[in-house]
C-alpha cells in the first residue's frame, strides 16, 4: 500500500516540489501507511549519510574550487591556445581541451561550466557570435563528469553497493572521455570550417609550448597523483580527494598565487551547499528505496522487464530511452539516487558487466545536462553568456547527437568502455 504513495510524491518532485520534500513526504507516507515504526527513518538517514566513501564528494567540489579560484583555469587554457590555437575555429577548439583539462581537476560539469563561461565567453564572442561561443563552453564544460575525477561516478558507485567500485568507473570514462573530447573537436573543426571562422591563435611555437608546459607541469600532476593513487591502490577515493584539496591549495597559495586566504571561506561555502543538496536527497532517498524494497518493486520490475525482452542490449536501450526522458525534467544527482538502486540488480540479472552499464547509466544522464527544460548546465552558460536557452540549442544540437552517438557506439562496442578497468583488473 505504501508504493501508490511513494510514487505520487516521486511525481511531485518532478512536477515542481522541490524533490528533497518530495522524498520525504513520500517515505513518511509510506512508513504510516505500511505499518512501519517512523522512528526509523531517522535512523536509515543516518545511516544512509555516515558514509566514508561519500566524504570523497565535498572534497572532490572543494579542490575544484580551489582550483578554479586559484587561476589554474587561466593556465589550462595557455597550454591548450599554444596547443591547437591555430586550428580552424581555434578558440573553440582551445575552450574544449581546456574542458578536458579542467574535467580532471574538478569532476564537475557546473564548477567547469561557470569557470570557463567566466574566463572565455567574452573572447569567443568576438570571433564566434553568443551563440555558437555559449554551445561551445557548455559542451566542454560536460566533460567534466565524464572524464575522472567524477562526482557522478562516485554517487553512482555508492548507491550501487560493493559490486561496483569507484575507481573501476573512473577507468571506465578515460576512454570514452577522450573519444568524446575528440569527436567535439572534430565536429567543432568541422563546423567552423563550414561556417569560415578564423584560425584565432598565434602559429605554433615549440618555444611557447616547452614554456606553457613548464607553467601548466604541478596542475597536469594533480589528475595522475590522485587518480594514479586510487587505481594504483595507494588510497581510497575519499584519501585521494583530500590528498586533491590540499594539492590545489598549497598550488593556488604558493605557485599561481591567486588564491588568498581570504577566498576559503567562499570556497568552503559553495562545496557545503552542493554537499547539503546531495546529502539531503541521499538521505530521504535511502527511506524511500527501503520501503521500495520492502514492496519487493526491484523484484517486480525485473520480471516485467524481462516479460518485454531477454536481450541486453534491448534492455540498455529501454534504459537509455527512458534515462533521456528523465534527464529532461530531473536533476542528475537525484536520479542516481533514485533509479540505481532499482535498475543496477536487473543489469546484473542480464549479466551485463557492471562497469559497463555504470557507465553507460552515468553518461546517459551527463547528456541530460546538455538538455532543456532541466539542464542545470544550460542554466549557468545561459545565465552567464546572456542568451536564451533557445538560441544556444540551435548551435548546442549536433555536440548532444554525437553525445548519444558515442552512448550507442558505448552499448555496440563493450570494450571502448571496458577494457582499460579490466587490463588494469577491475
Amino acid at each position: 500500500m505504501s508504493l501508490p504513495i511513494i510514487l505520487i510524491f516521486m511525481m511531485l518532485g518532478l512536477l515542481g516540489m522541490p524533490l528533497a520534500f518530495a522524498l520525504g513526504f513520500s517515505a513518511l507516507a509510506g512508513l504510516s501507511l505500511g505499518g512501519i515504526d517512523v522512528n526509523m527513518l531517522p535512523q536509515r538517514m543516518m545511516h544512509a549519510v555516515n558514509a566514508f566513501p561519500l566524504m570523497a564528494i565535498p572534497l572532490f567540489m572543494l579542490a575544484g574550487e580551489l582550483m578554479i579560484r586559484g587561476g589554474l583555469a587561466e593556465r589550462l587554457i595557455d597550454l591548450a591556445n599554444a596547443f591547437v590555437g591555430r586550428v580552424q575555429g581555434g578558440l573553440a577548439q582551445v575552450t574544449l581541451v581546456s574542458g578536458a583539462g579542467m574535467a580532471a581537476v574538478s569532476g564537475a560539469a557546473v564548477a567547469d561550466a561557470s569557470a570557463l563561461a567566466t574566463v572565455l565567453v567574452r573572447q569567443l564572442e568576438k570571433v564566434y557570435g553568443t551563440g555558437f561561443s555559449a554551445a561551445i563552453v557548455a559542451a566542454a564544460a560536460n566533460l567534466g563528469p565524464v572524464i575522472p575525477p567524477s562526482g557522478a561516478m562516485i554517487v553512482y558507485a555508492f548507491m550501487a553497493g560493493s559490486g561496483v567500485s569507484v575507481a573501476g568507473m573512473f577507468l571506465a570514462g578515460v576512454v570514452p572521455g577522450l573519444v568524446y573530447c575528440a569527436g567535439m573537436m572534430a565536429l567543432c573543426w568541422w563546423m567552423a570550417k563550414r561556417r569560415g571562422y578564423p584560425p584565432t591563435g598565434e602559429p605554433v611555437s615549440l618555444a611557447n609550448i616547452a614554456y606553457q608546459m613548464r607553467r601548466s607541469l604541478v596542475i597536469l600532476l594533480m589528475p595522475i597523483v590522485v587518480i594514479g593513487g586510487i587505481v594504483g591502490g595507494a588510497f581510497t577515493a575519499t584519501e585521494g580527494a583530500a590528498i586533491a584539496v590540499v594539492y590545489a591549495l598549497l598550488v593556488g597559495l604558493f605557485v599561481t598565487r591567486r588564491l588568498k586566504l581570504a577566498d576559503l571561506p567562499d570556497c568552503l561555502l559553495k562545496a557545503a551547499v552542493t554537499t547539503a543538496m546531495v546529502g539531503a536527497l541521499i538521505a530521504f532517498a535511502s527511506a524511500v528505496t527501503f520501503l521500495i524494497t520492502v514492496d519487493l518493486l526491484p523484484m517486480r520490475l525485473t520480471a516485467a522487464i524481462k516479460g518485454l525482452t531477454t536481450d541486453p542490449l534491448v534492455f540498455n536501450l529501454l534504459v537509455a530511452a527512458m534515462l533521456f526522458v528523465v534527464g529532461m525534467f530531473l536533476e542528475s544527482n537525484a536520479a542516481y539516487i533514485m533509479l540505481v538502486p532499482l535498475f543496477h540488480p536487473i543489469a546484473v540479472s542480464y549479466g551485463l558487466d557492471p562497469l559497463h552499464f555504470g557507465f553507460l547509466f552515468v553518461f546517459n544522464l551527463v547528456l541530460g545536462m546538455l538538455t532543456p527544460p532541466v539542464g542545470v548546465v544550460l542554466f549557468v552558460v545561459c545565465g552567464i553568456a546572456r542568451i536564451s536557452m533557445g538560441e544556444m540549442m540551435r548551435h548546442l544540437w549536433p555536440f548532444v547527437a554525437l553525445g548519444f552517438a558515442l552512448l550507442v557506439t558505448g552499448m555496440l562496442f563493450p570494450p571502448l568502455i571496458t577494457a582499460l578497468p579490466h587490463a588494469l583488473g577491475y
